[in-house]
C-alpha cells in the first residue's frame, strides 16, 4: 500500500491538530523574533586606500605612489579594477573586486590587499604616509543624530559627543558609533618674520625649541629594596600657557615665546570636513546596527535613549535626529501587513461567494498557516524581514491558495459523487498531489536565475527565489496534509448528485468551456498561430515599457550633489552650499536639510556609496514628508539650477535607487597612456552624450587642471646663504599655511 499523507492526516486527527497548533505558535514566535531591516544585506566588494605625501604633485602621487600600489593590488585573485584619484599630496584609491566574487572570500581578499599594500609601503618614497586601508567602507549608519549648539566652542561639542557616544554604545543592537564632522583642535603660534629678523631668531629656532621642550624621553629609574622608582621630568606641554612660556634664545638674551609670537587655541584651518544641519555647523553621531538585529527594536531603543540624553544636555545644546531606518522599516512592514490583510480578505470573499462559507474558510486558513511555517524557516535559515523578503511574501500571497483550492474542490466533487468524506479527503493525495507538486516546482523554477545569480544583484535580490520557493513548497504540504483535515472538520454533509461525475459537470458554462477546448485541440495550427501573434504583440508592448531592473526608491530624501572646479577651497564650496541652503529654506517640502562639505554623506542607505574627500565637493540631503513632496522639490530645484541658482557649480539633483550602487545610469570609461589624448577623447564622448535627447546632464570625473605657482631657485645663491631647497620649502609652508610642529598630550 502506497503512502498517502492526506489519509494519514485525516486518520490521525489529534496528531494533525497538534501540529497545526504547534506550527501556528512557532510561526507567531518566529514572526516576533525575525530581524527587521530596510534592505537585504549584500556584500560590498569595495575597499578604499588613502596615501599622503606632503609636497608631492598630483603627477608624482600617480607615478611614484599610486602606480606601484595598483600593480600589487592586481595580484589579488578576485581583482576587478582600482579607481585612483590623485591630488597634490594625496592619492585616493577605490579597489573593487569582481562582481562574481563569492561573499565568503571577500574578507580574505581584503586581508590579502592589506598585506600586499603593507609589503609595498616600504618601497615607496621617503616621506609617504600610509597606505591607510578602510575595509569597513560598507558600514551602514542605521541612525544619524545632529549635535549642535549656537555659539558654543566646537571642543565642547566634541567632548559632549564622546559622552553621548559611550551612552549609545550600551543600547542593545548598536555595533558602533562614529563621530563625524569634528574639527581637530590646534594651537597656533603666529609670528612676524620681520620681528624675528630684528631679534636674530629664525623660524627654525622656534620649531626646534618647541620640539625639544615637548620630547618624550626616558630619565632612568632607581632600584630600591622595594619597588623600582621611575624618574619623570616635567616640562611636556599640557596647556596653551606652557607653550607661551617656552624659552627662546635671542641675541644672548632669554625670551619667552609669547614675547615674539602670538599663541592661541583654534581648530583645523582650513577644515577638511564640514557638516551643517538646518544651516548651522554640527557634529553627527552615526549608529551602526549589528548584523541580523531587529531594526524596529533598535529604532525604538535609540529613540528612547536619545530622548533621555536630550534631557541631560547643557542649556542651548540640542540632539536632533537626522535620519532613522526604523521609519522606513516600519513603513515596509506595515505595507506587507496591509497587503496580507487585503489578499486574505479577497481570497476569503471570493471563496465564500464561489464555494460557500465553509469551503471559503478552509481555503483562507491555508494562507496564515503557510506563512507561519515560512516565518519559522526564515528564522532558522538566518533570513529576516526586509524589502526583498517582504516583497517575495506579497508576491507569493496570490499563489498560496492555489493548491488548497484544488485539494478542497476535489474533495467536494468526490463527496458530490457519493464518496464519504474520509475517502474524499484521501483522494487529494492519490490523484492531485503529483500534478500540484509539478506545477509548484515549475513556478519556483521561474525564479531560479535570481536565486543562483553569482553577482551583487543576485545576492541582493536572491531571497525572492528562496522565500517564494519556501512559501510554495509549504503551501503544497499544507494542501495535501492540513487542508484535507480541515475539510473533514469544516465541510457540511453533501448530498450526492444523481447521475454521478457526468451530471456534476453537465452545466451550460462547462459545456461552453468544453467546446472551446475541443476547438483548440482540433484546430491546433490556428491555436498556435493565435498564441504566436499574442506573444509577438507582447514583445512589442514590452519595448514600450521602462526597463529598469531595480526600481527607484520610495524613500523621501532628495540628494543634491554640488561640485565646483577642481582645486576650489572648502570655504568657497561652503559658500555655495549656504546659497543652496538659503533657497531650500524657503521651500515647504524641505523638512530637514543636512549638508556634508568636503566629503560625501555617510552611508545611511545600503545602496549608496559615500564620496571620497574632496574640498570642491559637497552633498546636501533634504528630507521631505513623502514621495510626492520629494518629486515636487526635485523638479523645482532642477528648474532653479537651470535658471541660474549657483551658476559657479555643477549641481545634480537625484534620489535614492534600490539595488547595488551605481552613481550614474550610464557610464563610459576611457583608458590609455596619454593624458592629453584621453582628455580629447572624453571631450568627443561628452559632445555625443549631450546630443542624446534623453540625457539631462553629462559630465566626467576628470575635470579642469588646477593652476600652480612655480619657484625656480638659484642653487648657487642658496648655497652661499646656507639654505637648502628643503629649508626654503619649509619656510614657505610656514609663511603660507603653517606646519605641525608637535603634539600637546
Amino acid at each position: 500500500m502506497s503512502l498517502n499523507l492526506s489519509a494519514i492526516a485525516v486518520r490521525e486527527r489529534a496528531v494533525t491538530l497538534f501540529f497545526i497548533l504547534l506550527l501556528a505558535a512557532a510561526g507567531a514566535y518566529a514572526f516576533l523574533m525575525l530581524g527587521r531591516a530596510e534592505d537585504p544585506s549584500f556584500t560590498i566588494k569595495t575597499l578604499t586606500v588613502t596615501t599622503v605625501w606632503p609636497g608631492a604633485t598630483a603627477r608624482e602621487m600617480q607615478d611614484l605612489v599610486a602606480e606601484p600600489l595598483e600593480k600589487r593590488l592586481q595580484e589579488l585573485t578576485w581583482y576587478d579594477r582600482v579607481e585612483t584619484t590623485t591630488r597634490p599630496g594625496y592619492a585616493y584609491m577605490t579597489v573593487t573586486l569582481k562582481d562574481s566574487t563569492p561573499p565568503s572570500v571577500v574578507q580574505e581578499e581584503f586581508y590579502q590587499a592589506r598585506k600586499k599594500l603593507g609589503d609595498e609601503a616600504r618601497n615607496l618614497p621617503s616621506g609617504v604616509l600610509g597606505p591607510f586601508v578602510n575595509d569597513e567602507y560598507s558600514d551602514v549608519s542605521f541612525a544619524l543624530y545632529a549635535l549642535k549648539a549656537r555659539g558654543m566652542p566646537m571642543r565642547e561639542l566634541v567632548r559632549q559627543a564622546e559622552v553621548i557616544r559611550q551612552d549609545l554604545l550600551h543600547v542593545p543592537g548598536v555595533k558602533k558609533i562614529n563621530i563625524l564632522g569634528e574639527r581637530p583642535e590646534q594651537i597656533f603660534v603666529e609670528f612676524s618674520y620681520a620681528k624675528l629678523a630684528t631679534l636674530g631668531v629664525s623660524a627654525q629656532d622656534i620649531v626646534a625649541a618647541l620640539q625639544r621642550q615637548n620630547t618624550v624621553t626616558p630619565a632612568g629609574s632607581i632600584d630600591t629594596q622595594g619597588p623600582r622608582v621611575f624618574i619623570r621630568l616635567d616640562g611636556a606641554y599640557d596647556s596653551v600657557q606652557a607653550i607661551a612660556d617656552t624659552p627662546i634664545v635671542a641675541a644672548g638674551r632669554m625670551l619667552k615665546l609669547s614675547d615674539i609670537a602670538e599663541v592661541r587655541r583654534g581648530y583645523e584651518d582650513p577644515p577638511s570636513y564640514i557638516i551643517r544641519h538646518q544651516g548651522e555647523p554640527t557634529i553627527v553621531l552615526a549608529a551602526v546596527m549589528q548584523e541580523g538585529w531587529d531594526g524596529l527594536a533598535l529604532g525604538k531603543a535609540l529613540k528612547d535613549r536619545a530622548a533621555a540624553i536630550a534631557q541631560t544636555l547643557p542649556l542651548g545644546m540640542t540632539l536632533a535626529k537626522v535620519t532613522d531606518q526604523a521609519v522606513n522599516i516600519t513603513s515596509a512592514v506595515d505595507e506587507f501587513m496591509m497587503k496580507f490583510a487585503m489578499a486574505l480578505g479577497v481570497v476569503l470573499l471570493v471563496s465564500l461567494l464561489s464555494l460557500g462559507w465553509r469551503v471559503g474558510i478552509v481555503v483562507a486558513a491555508a494562507v496564515p498557516l503557510t506563512l507561519t511555517v515560512v516565518f519559522l524557516i526564515m528564522l532558522e535559515t538566518g533570513r529576516f524581514f526586509d524589502r526583498i523578503t517582504l516583497g517575495a511574501l506579497i508576491l507569493a500571497l496570490g499563489l498560496l491558495v492555489d493548491d488548497a483550492i484544488i485539494a478542497i474542490e476535489v474533495m467536494v466533487v468526490k463527496m458530490e459523487e457519493g464518496m464519504d468524506r474520509i475517502k474524499a479527503a484521501a483522494h487529494a493525495w492519490s490523484h492531485t498531489a503529483a500534478p500540484m507538486l509539478s506545477g509548484t516546482l515549475v513556478t519556483i523554477a521561474g525564479f531560479l536565475p535570481v536565486g543562483f545569480a553569482r553577482s551583487t544583484a543576485g545576492e541582493y535580490a536572491g531571497n525572492i527565489f528562496w522565500v517564494v520557493g519556501f512559501a510554495l513548497i509549504v503551501s503544497w504540504i499544507v494542501a495535501v496534509v492540513f487542508t484535507p483535515y480541515l475539510g473533514v472538520k469544516m465541510l457540511p454533509a453533501i448530498k450526492p448528485i444523481e447521475g454521478g461525475h457526468h451530471a456534476i459537470y453537465d452545466t451550460p458554462n462547462y459545456r461552453r468551456l468544453r467546446r472551446l477546448i475541443t476547438f483548440a485541440v482540433r484546430h491546433k495550427f490556428v491555436t498556435c498561430g493565435i498564441v504566436g501573434i499574442a506573444f509577438a504583440l507582447t514583445g512589442v508592448g514590452m519595448g514600450a515599457l521602462k526597463q529598469q531592473f531595480f526600481p527607484t526608491s520610495d524613500r523621501p530624501e532628495v540628494l543634491v550633489e554640488v561640485r565646483l572646479p577642481e582645486g576650489t577651497s572648502i570655504e568657497t564650496t561652503t559658500a555655495t552650499v549656504e546659497k543652496l541652503e538659503h533657497w531650500l529654506d524657503g521651500q515647504p517640502e524641505a523638512k530637514i536639510v543636512t549638508s556634508y562639505v568636503g566629503q560625501g554623506a555617510p552611508r545611511f542607505f545600503f545602496a549608496m556609496a559615500p564620496e571620497l574627500p574632496d574640498p570642491a565637493f559637497a552633498k546636501i540631503v533634504v528630507l521631505t514628508p513623502d514621495a510626492q513632496a520629494r518629486e515636487a522639490l526635485k523638479h523645482r530645484l532642477r528648474e532653479a539650477v537651470s535658471q541660474g541658482l549657483a551658476p559657479e557649480a555643477y549641481v545634480r539633483v537625484t534620489q535614492l535607487v534600490f539595488g547595488p550602487y551605481t552613481p550614474f545610469p550610464v557610464e563610459f570609461r576611457v583608458m590609455g597612456p596619454d593624458p592629453a589624448q584621453l582628455y580629447a577623447i572624453s571631450e568627443k564622448a561628452l559632445d555625443i552624450m549631450r546630443g542624446v535627447p534623453d540625457v539631462r546632464q553629462a559630465n566626467r570625473d576628470w575635470t579642469n587642471r588646477t593652476p600652480i605657482l612655480r619657484f625656480i631657485p638659484d642653487q648657487d645663491r642658496l648655497n652661499l646663504i646656507g639654505l637648502s631647497p628643503a629649508e626654503v620649502g619649509q619656510q614657505l609652508q610656514l609663511l603660507l599655511t603653517g606646519i605641525a610642529v608637535t603634539q600637546v598630550r
